[in-house]
């Protein structure tokens, strides 16, 4: 048997480098990092539904106006607002008022009415998304996902800042990471400005008409209106 030579030494120890690189990857993507610390409570979402209803009444008499929605207020309108979908463990425990039929043969049927939100993306998203979290921190929005892929609940977070641009919400990434993987911010944002910039999603990211500006500033959304 011919002698083992230092190239085919060097070449193995990559092997198996490479391999063990790939493992400790999938165990952090498919580790669920833990969820921001962000309240949420009934009283927050009345608070936050009134002073969107307020600041569209302004708008619509000619005044300018704008909501205010602090973490607590936007995380308690999205809990009430959004019906994500229900983790595998619980998927038999699902409303009985809804078949799964309906669902299936038309998801936007069920969609929750939020302010410049596209029926049919909503409801593509609650079909996978099972928990959402947002926080805010100066300037920055912190997004954090539960989502379901192919059987196996993993957590998405990304971090950047949000803003408008010629009528379309813009987002641009400074951090994240899919499960306790981060992100290389080089591929986030050439991946979040793909999304962005791609025909079937440009349309579904204008700001509806009566809405002029959204934005974070002070670890508060301020949206705008016109």
């Amino acid at each position: 048997m011919a002698a083992t030579t230092p190239l085919a030494i060097i070449r193995r120890i990559v092997s198996w480098v490479v391999l063990v690189i790939l493992v400790l990857t999938l165990v952090l993507i498919l580790k669920k990092s833990p969820a921001p610390n962000v309240a949420t409570s009934p009283a927050a979402g009345a608070s936050a539904e009134r002073k969107l209803d307020a600041a569209a009444q302004a708008a619509s008499s000619g005044q300018p106006a704008e909501a205010q929605l602090d973490s607590t207020e936007l995380n308690s309108y999205l809990t009430e607002n959004l019906q994500l979908a229900q983790p595998a463990s619980a998927g038999s425990e699902a409303s009985p008022n809804i078949s799964s039929d309906t669902r299936m043969s038309n998801p936007a049927a069920n969609a929750p009415v939020i302010p410049g939100a596209d029926p049919q993306t909503v409801a593509q998203a609650e079909s996978t998304v099972e928990n959402v979290k947002v926080d805010m921190d100066g300037d920055v929005v912190k997004t954090y996902v539960i989502f379901n892929f192919h059987g196996k609940d993993l957590s998405l977070e990304i971090d950047g800042h949000l803003y408008t641009n010629d009528g379309y919400l813009r987002f641009d990434a400074v951090g994240g990471k899919i499960g306790s993987f981060p992100l290389p911010q080089s591929a986030l944002q050439e991946a979040v400005q793909r999304m962005m910039h791609s025909p079937e999603n440009r349309e579904k990211l204008r700001l509806p008409s009566n809405i002029s500006n959204i934005e974070v500033e002070d670890s508060q959304m301020v949206i705008s209106y016109k």
